[in-house]
């Protein structure tokens, strides 16, 4: 049982393997070039993915009165003072979930008369309060800014209608109608060329570190000092090398430091 022990320890011993960072950080510099290709060429991919192939979106917007008088729901009535906005806010939210209802989006696309399915068109719809106030601010993103404009502003149709269906007592004003916005919201070019550019780079230093890592070329006398106990005799300069520093080692049998 112990010498089975003794043989796993050593075959242990055996299978361990060095990192030298050092070692990593010269290829880096050695290769510095490759690792800022890498990260153009990726940069330049990014800015043409985020230019020429993603579709532009487009948002547009309308701002609604919440108007949180005398409201019943149901049997239930409640009343809402115009100073207690968190209520408001609570309106707000409940005006929103009636938004993304089928039946209203089913309504906003037979009066714009847009190809899209209630669920493509509640993905393209964000209503929130506005700064924390009573006022619901409806943002609509499409790939054309002129259809996000449309389909907002025929929102500020449908809603007030479908909510005083629903909610008795209950009204929203129109504050702000959609005009159509021609600055872009996504992609950004500058964040897709960033990442490109990152990923580039650590994709190289990747592919760098990883050859320097399994590279067991002895390449000068430090290397044969630090892995093996050969002591070194001669140095044959590379008389082919055309003048460039290169060495052959020579050096007496030993043992490898690593297999001990």
């Amino acid at each position: 049982m112990d010498s089975k022990k003794k043989n796993n320890n050593e075959q242990l011993d055996q299978e361990y393997y060095t990192i030298d960072i050092m070692q990593i950080l010269k290829a880096f510099w050695h290769k510095a070039w490759a690792i800022v290709l890498a990260a153009v060429i990726a940069g330049a991919a990014g800015f043409s993915i985020a230019s020429f192939v993603i579709a532009p979106q487009y948002s547009s917007s309308i701002m609604l009165y919440v108007n949180n008088g005398n409201i019943s729901l149901g049997n239930t009535g409640f009343s809402i003072s115009s100073s207690e906005i968190s209520a408001a806010q609570s309106l707000v939210k409940t005006y929103t979930e009636i938004l993304k209802n089928r039946t209203t989006l089913e309504r906003v696309i037979d009066k714009c008369d847009v190809e899209y399915t209630y669920r493509e068109l509640s993905d393209m719809i964000v209503a929130a309060p506005s700064n924390e106030t009573e006022i619901m601010k409806v943002t609509v993103t499409s790939t054309d800014p002129y259809e996000a404009a449309k389909i907002a502003n025929c929102i500020a149709e449908v809603l007030p209608v479908r909510i005083s269906e629903i909610i008795d007592n209950a009204s929203m004003e129109v504050v702000d109608a959609a005009v159509p916005e021609f600055q872009k919201i996504s992609p950004s070019i500058t964040k897709y060329t960033a990442v490109g550019i990152l990923l580039g780079a650590l994709f190289a230093m990747a592919i760098i570190a990883l050859g320097a890592i399994l590279d067991d070329t002895i390449h000068d006398e430090e290397y044969i000092l630090k892995h093996y106990d050969y002591p070194i005799l001669a140095k044959v300069p590379d008389l082919l090398g055309g003048g460039n520093k290169r060495y052959g080692y020579y050096y007496s049998s030993g043992k490898n430091k690593n297999n001990k």
